[in-house]
């Protein structure tokens, strides 16, 4: 089972997930259209998100959000989209 630890840094929002193996390939899917804007998590938070990179290997997804100029993100409405995108990949959650 999939598991993620959010670390907010001033202007960013650090996202580990580990646990992927045998998943990995459907969330990184999901993250790439998260990336390219069209990610049907329920949450308005990526507007106000700057740039997102997303860093895998076998065992883990990395990931860092940066906020645009001004903008602060919620945690938590992060933490709802993680739960949502894992939700449809790990449907035994």
């Amino acid at each position: 089972m999939t598991h993620y630890r959010i670390r907010n840094e001033s202007s960013a929002v650090a996202i580990e997930l580990t646990g992927v193996a045998g998943h990995q390939k459907e969330l990184l899917e999901a993250f790439q259209e998260c990336q390219e804007g069209s990610c049907s998590c329920p949450t308005d938070e990526y507007k106000k998100v700057a740039s997102m990179t997303v860093d895998a290997d076998e065992r883990r997804i990395a990931i860092r959000l940066e906020a645009k100029p001004g903008a602060k993100l919620n945690v938590s409405e992060i933490e709802n989209c993680l739960d949502y995108t894992l939700g449809g990949v790990e449907p035994e959650r």
